[in-house]
């Protein structure tokens, strides 16, 4: 009894204290309009908008909130928060004005001209004090009830602005820190004009100033705060019935709700009451469980929302581009393999999307979700059957198929790979924007060579009807991160399998960085160092780039701790870059999983080259991962390797297997410099181990 008086006590605390903070307003409270002062800079201003006095953000607020409430705009072109800086907002005119007001509500929103070199570079010492006077001067303002104050996390500036890379980057998140800083220790809210924006270029022509509807966006997001009305209790797709979630992890159940409203869950015997945060956002979590299940999940405040059928098991996310999005109905052994494909513990999530980056125009329609963010339709999770693995990954359905039958928990599989891109649409525009070489990748995207051209190409003839020059594809720089890794923040996984490159292999230089880059910023994003990542090696294909491409690949292997890679080299098509046979990827891609994350003893690679030999006519090349030892697929004549004379000149070499080396000569070589394997774009090479899995492609050649 005792118990359950502190918890409610406690809990009760929480309640007070959240809706302190939230300073949601009770309309109640006042017999009279509620007038709301919009403090700012241009962007409160309206700068820019065809007209001003009715699409700036306040003007928007107004008609949100209706008759009750009084909003007016005190926004000030240039204006900065320091007293030092080249335009204070204290010494305009809306200053006083705003005063004069006597405003219920204050909604600050300073510090983007204070990025400017004359002002935070000198005075960012003074940013904190002065913008606390502030909050006191409007906090303290004899009104009845007493003025609440609202901050304002920062509006984006875009990596097009003027003054982006000579120091504008830097400042605005020092400053954007600095607000977060002032929000802790002064209690005041903080309204996140940031997060809905950073993903909407396409809405700030000049880098910094929205459009109408980012003036919009503002508008909704300020309401929301100021009623505590964040459309009520929802979860995201990734929880729906049927799903899998991570076993030996916090099982971690997130959503949304409107401000400082209570939480009730009920999960698998575990209950717990929380509060949700000023802007919606909940999350908590239950201890670690074993594989297992059905459970059944309960969210409540006015209303309960109930998830059935969850297991307990081993979640991947399957990524990368159109061989990773082959369906298993149109693969090599479907005829056999569709049918038998009945596997109720494997559950499938599929990212759908709403336009695939084929040929020809996209919609208007098609266009503006893929601007908001809504490029994909999530789940809900199925069962495996033969109705739903047919529309599935291929790759990803023999991967998880193959971890059932091996570990004998439940699979959940989530695919959300897109045809046709590019690495870097899948790391985040932070990590881009912060990126001395790829910076300059996200301005002006579709005219700049650093995006392979054949993405450029096939992005414009999507976007060919589009009159906006910041219109947002799939292609994009960053897209893909934000709209298909971003929503799966919070969700525990095991680890990533990934099928991507073809549409950055004749950029092998750049694609080392980017690809180095996108793992380490997944990595961050997902607070797991050691993430698994596996990936497939370019097949076979008539394109010149592709060996020296798939070389770089094994060698990144090398090089990026805790990764793996499938060589697929020997299923290739001369002229098909969607090879039909994608069982045999997802089953290598598998032995890596098995042997690497679940220690299962076994051998999950191919022949690795290791070292070079040089003795006197020969070269000796020694591998790793031989098993027994070294053969040819079919016990056929050896093929794919070649010898290099002192000029650098390859010829095809005689070669003779030694159990776990190679040993190499040239007709009329005396003194052999380098050797190479599978240096054609379509290789004949046919080097395999034990377990009968192909060599890469490398050279010996530094």
């Amino acid at each position: 009894m005792k118990n359950h008086i502190w918890i409610s006590l406690v809990l009760l605390f929480l309640l007070n204290f959240v809706n302190a903070q939230t300073e949601i307003i009770n309309e109640s409270d006042y017999p009279d309009q509620i007038r709301i002062a919009c403090i700012g800079n241009s962007v409160t201003y309206g700068h820019g908008l065809g007209d001003r006095e009715q699409d700036a953000y306040p003007s928007r607020l107004q008609e949100m909130l209706g008759e009750k409430y009084i909003v007016r705009n005190f926004g000030f072109n240039g204006a900065t928060m320091l007293k030092k800086g080249h335009k204070p907002y204290w010494e305009k005119p809306p200053y006083p004005e705003a005063l004069d007001f006597k405003p219920h509500i204050v909604i600050i929103h300073l510090g983007l001209n204070d990025t400017d070199p004359r002002n935070w570079a000198n005075f960012k010492e003074e940013f904190i004090p002065d913008y606390r006077e502030m909050i006191n001067v409007f906090a303290n303002m004899e009104t009845n009830p007493s003025p609440k104050v609202w901050i304002c996390k920062m509006s984006p500036i875009f990596s097009w602005h003027r003054r982006f890379n000579s120091g504008t980057r830097e400042d605005f998140w020092a400053i954007q820190d600095a607000i977060e800083e002032i929000a802790q220790t002064e209690h005041v809210t903080m309204i996140d004009l940031h997060t809905s924006l950073y993903s909407r270029p396409d809405l700030f022509p000049d880098a910094i100033h929205p459009t109408e509807e980012g003036a919009g966006i503002i508008a909704e997001t300020v309401k929301s705060y100021i009623t505590g009305d964040f459309g009520g209790l929802t979860l995201p797709p990734i929880f729906s019935d049927h799903m899998v979630m991570q076993r030996q992890k916090p099982v971690r159940i997130f959503g949304t709700a409107d401000g400082g409203e209570e939480i009730s869950l009920k999960f698998a015997g575990h209950e717990t009451t929380i509060i949700s945060a000023p802007d919606g956002s909940w999350s908590t979590e239950f201890e670690a469980m074993e594989a297992g299940g059905p459970y059944e999940l309960s969210v409540s405040t006015d209303t309960t929302i109930i998830i059935n059928d969850i297991l307990m098991g081993e979640v991947w996310v399957c990524s990368g581009q159109s061989n990773m999005a082959f369906l298993l109905k149109r693969e090599k052994h479907q005829e056999t393999e569709v049918p038998m494909a009945d596997h109720p513990e494997i559950r499938l999530f599929n990212f759908n999307t709403v336009a695939w980056p084929g040929g020809g125009k996209w919609t208007m329609e098609e266009m503006q979700k893929t601007n908001r963010g809504e490029y994909f339709i999530q789940g809900p999770w199925l069962k495996c059957s033969p109705e739903t693995a047919a529309e599935f990954s291929a790759i990803a359905y023999y991967f998880g198929k193959e971890l059932k039958e091996n570990l004998g928990v439940p699979v959940g599989l989530i695919h959300n790979a897109v045809g046709g891109s590019n690495t870097e649409s899948w790391i985040d525009r932070k990590t881009l924007e912060f990126n001395p070489e790829f910076v300059d990748m996200l301005e002006d995207w579709l005219n700049n060579d650093q995006v392979q051209d054949w993405c450029r190409g096939r992005a414009a003839e999507n976007l060919a009807d589009s009159d906006n020059p910041n219109q947002l594809h799939p292609f994009a720089p960053s897209y893909l991160f934000s709209t298909g890794i971003n929503p799966l923040e919070k969700f525990p996984f095991r680890g990533v399998i990934w099928y991507q490159g073809e549409s950055n292999a004749e950029k092998i230089s750049q694609h080392e960085k980017l690809f180095t880059t996108m793992v380490s910023d997944w990595r961050r994003f997902f607070d797991d160092e050691e993430l698994p990542f596996y990936y497939v090696q370019l097949s076979s294909l008539n394109r010149p780039t592709w060996p020296e491409y798939r070389d770089s690949q094994r060698r990144l292997m090398s090089e990026i701790p805790n990764t793996g890679m499938a060589v697929c080299s020997d299923i290739g098509h001369p002229t098909d870059v969607h090879p039909k046979n994608k069982k045999d990827v997802g089953l290598r891609l598998s032995y890596w999983a098995l042997a690497k994350v679940y220690n299962q003893d076994q051998i999950y690679s191919g022949p690795l080259y290791n070292s070079m030999q040089i003795q006197k006519k020969k070269i000796i090349l020694n591998f790793d991962h031989t098993g027994s030892g070294l053969s040819t697929s079919g016990n056929t004549e050896i093929l794919g390797f070649e010898i290099a004379s002192e000029n650098g000149t390859y010829q095809p070499a005689k070669v003779k297997i030694q159990q776990h080396s190679v040993i190499l000569t040239g007709k009329g070589l005396r003194s052999p410099t380098n050797a190479r394997y599978g240096w054609k774009p379509y290789t004949d090479g046919n080097l395999v181990n034990s377990r009968g899995l192909p060599a890469s492609t490398f050279s010996t050649k530094k």
